[in-house]
This record gives structure tokens, C-alpha cells and sequence, in this order.
């Protein structure tokens, strides 16, 4: 059985400042419904994306920009980090972790350094190797996300 996930709900405090800043970011508008003054839904799918994001009104009980750590895949973590500065958004340099574990994203920009032992570096992955670099961002309410560069994936995806 596939599970295809395909639309993450973000926490947003101000709907319109939202789409905004994700149509900045390049994401296609798929639906803005509003039938009630209770409801509004924003849909919206980044580039190249099977996975949308969903923002609103009267959607979801989590604090706006509680939602970290998501994950945009890219084959040029350089390229795509100079397309969104161009666009507008303010984006962490380029980096890599010396020791190759994971972390995620944080709503200011950093990194959360979940894994003991990581060692954040400056610019790409010195052999540009896959999973390896990274850049952050984030939305006008702190949600958080990762640019990550993948040129060859892992087996089995």
C-alpha cells in the first residue's frame, strides 16, 4: 500500500501575510476558500512538489509558526538559495554538518542541534554529496524550513 503524504497544515497568525509570503517564495495557489467568517483555506504547492501546504483560518488549534522542520529537497542548495533571495526571503547561508548527522530546522534560522557531536560548517558539503548541505528559513511566523540538497537518493526511495 502507498502512502503518499500530500498536504502539510501550517499555523499561521495572519492569512494574508502568509500567502503572501509563499507566493514570494514561488508556491502556486491552488484554492482560497472562505464560506464562512469562522473558515478560510489557503492552499498552496511549492514547485516540483506532490506535497502542498495548507493555511487559514479556524484549521488548526496549534500556535502559529509551531510547525519546524520541513523539508524542501533541491538538486542545487546554492541555486536554490539565491532564487529565493532574489524573490525576496530571507534565507540562512549555505552549511553543512562536518559530521554528517541530522537536525532540523528552527524558527529563527538556526539549527536545533538534536544529535550530540554535530558540528555545523560553513558552505555545501566539501564533496557536495547527497543530504549533505542545507540552508534555513522561515515563513512571518516562524515556521520552519529546510532546504536540503539531494543529487542521488538513498536506495529504496
Amino acid at each position: 500500500m502507498d502512502l503518499k503524504l500530500e498536504l502539510a497544515v501550517l499555523p499561521v497568525s495572519d492569512v494574508d501575510r502568509a500567502k503572501a509570503f509563499y507566493e514570494k517564495a514561488g508556491f502556486r495557489v491552488d484554492l482560497d476558500a472562505s464560506p464562512t467568517d469562522q473558515w478560510r483555506a489557503v492552499h498552496l504547492t511549492p514547485p516540483g512538489s506532490e506535497c502542498a501546504i495548507l493555511l487559514g483560518k479556524g484549521l488548526t488549534a496549534a500556535p502559529p509558526g509551531s510547525t519546524q522542520g520541513l523539508y524542501l529537497v533541491v538538486t542545487d542548495v546554492e541555486a536554490a538559495r539565491a532564487e529565493l533571495v532574489d524573490r525576496g526571503i530571507e534565507v540562512s547561508e549555505v552549511f553543512h554538518d562536518a559530521k554528517g548527522l541530522l537536525f532540523h530546522g528552527h524558527a529563527d534560522g538556526a539549527v536545533v542541534h538534536d544529535v550530540p557531536g554535530q558540528e555545523r560548517q560553513a558552505g555545501p558539503h566539501p564533496e557536495r554529496s547527497s543530504y549533505g548541505s542545507y540552508a534555513t528559513f522561515s515563513d512571518p511566523d516562524g515556521n520552519g524550513w529546510v532546504l536540503q540538497e539531494i543529487t542521488q537518493r538513498a536506495p529504496g526511495r
